[in-house]
């Protein structure tokens, strides 16, 4: 039971890590901005969400 609950978190942090890092490469890439990078960084997979919605 501890093993299947180690991989569980294991698995939902490297989701977040990984939504973050799209959002914010996205998000430079569009607007070369440190400050949106951050928000978009921080909202990550809504605005991974919107861009792919709103392309």
């Amino acid at each position: 039971m501890q093993q299947i609950r180690t991989y569980t978190t294991s698995a939902t942090r490297a989701g977040i890590g990984f939504g973050s890092a799209l959002a914010i490469t996205i998000s430079w890439s569009l607007h070369k901005s440190i400050l949106w990078a951050i928000i978009h960084g921080v909202l990550s997979w809504f605005y991974v969400i919107f861009y792919i919605l709103t392309r």
